[in-house]
């Protein structure tokens, strides 16, 4: 069995994971947990959706950054796409795709305040960076065979848009789509730094008690996602997308003298702006690299190996829950539902409940990330398995589990896991800002005392360790000769 290159590194990912756990924080803090979860789900039993004020305008914002940022995003990505053989603009994109979402979200609403754009280009600027890499590798994997055949002395532009496009165009049209899911998801968490989308109101309800006003939300951003098939439609999305920043809100009026003072001062390291020369600034640096990052780097780092071997447990016992080969159809649909809720609550929404049922630990961020990350790749790995036709004599039960499907559909998995690495480290890194002791925790205390030139360094730092990661993950995929598959 150890022959099998994957089986080496799943064994070698598992003695890491564990390792981990020896080290890791894992805790449960709070005095009566269980009750709390009692409380919360009975408050997903009996939603209240008429006590919240201004809930369906929240959604409606969520859905409208959501729009304008992926909009933005896929316009920006498709050009930087078009040059991305060029190596500058694929560090670039590396660069902007490894900050999270609600980093971009720090970072301007010091500046910007809170304003619509604050939102808007913090969802778009990390998705032009995953739009660029995903649709270059989806031209280069284009046909070249119309091209040939077109007239001689075609322009080259035209080739593009007559020969390149319409075979790549269902493709990038379906992964649109599926990005515009997590762009809602990512719209959704913005509301915890204080933008007026539904995880504004989530937080509010969730640090008042009211759990019946927080399921009454929930249940609503899963029917938005759930319905997404019926409501997203493409004679639509014009309509939306023109509509789309009416409905943003007006915010707070940006003053520009904030954004000069920002990249001319606030971001500048004090030593520079005090002129104390390079022995300073070294003691400077070295005294955030000790005191913050190199803490905030061995938990992000423990953390992520932790959940991403627990998603992969996670996704191996999830897939059979929708398989045809396992169970009935009562069975498979309850599956179906249970996945669809777990890949659909972001790991910042379901790591915030989790912290305020457990208490504060690296426990609610493990079970966070493997819910979220081990629902999206039983999904695919679930639907895989539909495709497979067994012999009729094919064993029934664990032996159907153990000897046949799993075998079959292990690389394809190890390929989604790998793949979801980096993702997951990105998510674990601004779990910080709940109080994790990741490098989010750092950014969050730099920036909420005013220390904005240690939070741009230890941004910076995440983004390095995220792309190292990438860079690891897409190593081992080709060592191990795994087919990569973009997922969200």
């Amino acid at each position: 069995m150890f022959a099998y290159p994957t089986v080496r590194a799943s064994f070698i990912f598992l003695a890491v994971a564990l390792l981990g756990l020896l080290v890791a924080d894992i805790a449960i803090t709070t005095a009566n947990p269980w009750q709390d979860l009692g409380r919360f789900f009975l408050g997903v039993a009996t939603p209240n959706f008429f006590s919240t004020e201004g809930l369906l305008t929240a959604l409606l914002r969520t859905v409208a950054f959501a729009f304008v940022g992926v909009t933005l995003g896929s316009i920006c990505g498709f050009l930087l796409a078009l040059v991305y053989r060029f190596l500058p603009v694929r560090i670039f994109c590396a660069f902007i795709r490894a900050i999270h979402e609600l980093f971009w979200a720090l970072i301007f609403l010091q500046f910007f305040g809170f304003h619509p754009l604050t939102g808007v280009l913090a969802i778009a600027i990390p998705y032009s960076g995953i739009f660029a890499k995903v649709y270059s590798e989806i031209l280069e994997e284009a046909d070249p065979e119309p091209g040939r055949l077109l007239p001689p002395g075609t322009s080259s532009i035209a080739a593009f848009l007559y020969a390149r496009i319409p075979d790549c165009w269902v493709q990038m049209r379906t992964y649109t789509a599926y990005r515009l899911e997590c762009g809602l998801r990512s719209s959704a968490i913005l509301g915890f730094v204080g933008l007026p989308t539904l995880g504004f109101y989530l937080e509010s309800s969730f640090s008042q008690g009211l759990y019946s006003d927080a399921g009454a939300m929930l249940i609503l951003f899963y029917v938005l996602i759930a319905t997404m098939p019926l409501w997203v439609r493409p004679k639509l999305l014009p309509i939306y997308i023109l509509a789309a920043p009416f409905f943003l809100g007006d915010g707070l009026p940006i003053v520009w003298g904030n954004v000069e003072r920002f990249f001319t001062e606030d971001i500048i390291p004090s030593p520079i702006r005090d002129g104390e020369g390079l022995a300073a600034i070294w003691a400077w640096l070295s005294d955030v690299l000790i005191t913050e990052a190199l803490p905030g780097i061995w938990n992000t780092v423990v953390l992520t190996q932790i959940a991403l071997v627990a998603t992969g447990i996670l996704s191996l016992l999830a897939f059979p829950l929708i398989s045809n080969h396992f169970g009935g159809p009562v069975r498979r649909t309850s599956g179906h539902v249970f996945l669809v809720i777990a890949r659909s609550t972001p790991e910042y929404i379901l790591a915030y409940i989790l912290l305020q049922l457990w208490g504060p630990s690296m426990l609610p961020a493990v079970v966070a990330l493997a819910l979220h990350n081990g629902g999206i790749i039983g999904h695919l790995i679930g639907r895989q398995t539909n495709t497979i036709h067994l012999r009729p004599d094919a064993p029934v039960g664990f032996s159907r589990y153990s000897w046949e499907l799993v075998p079959r559909i292990y690389r394809s998995f190890l390929a989604f896991l790998f793949y979801r690495w980096e993702i997951i480290m990105r998510e674990t890194a601004i779990l910080g800002i709940l109080g994790i002791y990741t490098l989010g925790f750092y950014v969050d205390s730099a920036i909420q005392n005013i220390r904005f030139d240690r939070a741009m360094v230890l941004i910076l730092i995440t983004a390095l360790l995220n792309i190292g990661v990438d860079a690891l993950g897409r190593f081992i995929r080709r060592k191990l000769a795994l087919q990569t598959m973009p997922t969200c």
